[in-house]
């Protein structure tokens, strides 16, 4: 995996705007509605082409395909894998403990809820063994990435796949979800991890680094427990989010560290955000992903100051910090100063070559394209002004 040795290098989080007929289509597929396949496919192909000449542009280093055809929750390519509906006196809105957001801010969430709605939301259940079934999807991605990369000089490439743990809604899920197709939650979890693990293997067999999007293990904190409703000790937390890093780790395995992106944040919907977990109380966790790279979300305003945890914690020896520099949050397009600080900042910290720039999340469907793209160019603008301070001063 490429390293910052004569600069500061520039990528993201993944997922980057795509064109309105594209995206229409995406949902159309996420509702099971009716669509043009051939269309669809022929778009997908020549957008993931846009999209990776675009991020040249704008001067990112280490670049994408920019997700611009995946149409909803990876589940669909799982067999007897997928979502039902609610039980009688389930939280449909994913949270509401005492000490949740939901209550906290009761109105904002109502309406939060009214505009966004719930379908993405639905709980999942196994009906059965499960196994991988995305082999031509995964196939189809990476052909078009590969065609979109030709003729166009790049540091490095990544593909996105999920984390066993991101297909599973909160914490502590229930037995009935998955029983009696899997006896324990561990069971179901690697079950999970070794029909994902064929996705990981073809993405680095293909040439790609792979990034693993990981989310659930910060966000999971401030969901109720589902079989007893309350709010999870910071020991539960720790034990669920240890078990989905272990379940990881059986998906990773056999595959070199160096080829391993890890990206995780506290969730991506605009809210307050008061109640997430500290990273002081995750990281010892996360560190333990056998990945040699990990994106974490570092820019926006509830995280920000959280770069003082990298003066208590030691980056092992050969890893790269991606932190976000680069909010998803916010139309504000940041100053390329501000970019250049914070990356100046973490270099202090952990070294100048384990720094690469990054976002804060996939800014994709997020933000409006004509802001994603600034934002890059910020960013980009921002680590030259980074590598001017730390390299050439």
């Amino acid at each position: 995996m490429k390293r910052s040795i004569d600069g500061i290098l520039t990528t993201h989080a993944g997922r980057l705007p795509g064109p309105p007929d594209v995206a229409e289509t995406v949902w159309a597929i996420r509702q099971d509605r009716p669509h043009d396949k051939a269309t669809f496919a022929t778009r997908v192909k020549d957008t993931t082409y846009e999209v990776v000449r675009k991020q040249k542009d704008v001067g990112l280093n280490i670049v994408g395909d920019g997700e611009v055809g995946k149409f909803g929750p990876f589940y669909n390519r799982l067999e007897n894998y997928g979502p039902r509906q609610f039980a009688p006196g389930e939280e449909p809105r994913g949270g509401g403990t005492p000490r949740g957001e939901w209550q906290l801010f009761p109105t904002f969430y109502d309406e939060y809820w009214r505009q966004t709605g719930g379908s993405s939301l639905l709980p999942l259940v196994c009906t059965g063994p499960i196994s991988y079934i995305g082999q031509e999807a995964i196939q189809t991605e990476i052909a078009n990435f590969k065609a979109a990369l030709e003729g166009v000089e790049v540091d490095e490439a990544f593909m996105c796949s999920v984390s066993p743990g991101w297909l599973v809604p909160g914490f502590g899920f229930r037995e009935a979800d998955f029983q009696p197709h899997y006896k324990t939650e561990e069971e179901f979890f690697f079950a999970l991890a070794e029909a994902m693990s064929e996705e990981y293997r073809a993405i680095v067999d293909a040439g790609f680094v792979l990034q693993v999007d990981d989310p659930r293990v910060l966000s999971g904190w401030d969901v109720p427990h589902p079989r007893t409703g309350a709010h999870l000790t910071l020991e539960e937390y720790r034990h669920e989010a240890q078990l989905r890093v272990d379940a990881l780790n059986h998906a990773l395995r056999g595959i070199p560290e160096d080829r391993v992106r890890h990206h995780m944040c506290w969730g991506s919907w605009k809210g307050p955000h008061t109640v997430d977990i500290p990273l002081k109380d995750a990281i010892d966790m996360v560190l333990k992903v056998h990945a040699q790279a990990f994106s974490i979300e570092a820019a926006n305003v509830r995280h920000e100051h959280e770069w003082k945890v990298w003066q208590d914690v030691q980056l092992p020896e050969g890893k790269i910090l991606i932190p976000g520099v680069i909010a998803h949050a916010t139309n504000l397009v940041e100053h390329p100063e501000l970019v250049a600080d914070r990356l100046v900042r973490y270099a202090n910290l952990v070294g100048r070559e384990n720094v690469v720039a990054g976002t804060d999340c996939g800014l994709g469907g997020r933000l409006h394209p004509e802001i994603v793209w600034a934002k890059f160019q910020a960013m980009a603008e921002g680590a030259r002004l980074a590598t001017d301070r730390l390299w050439r001063r």
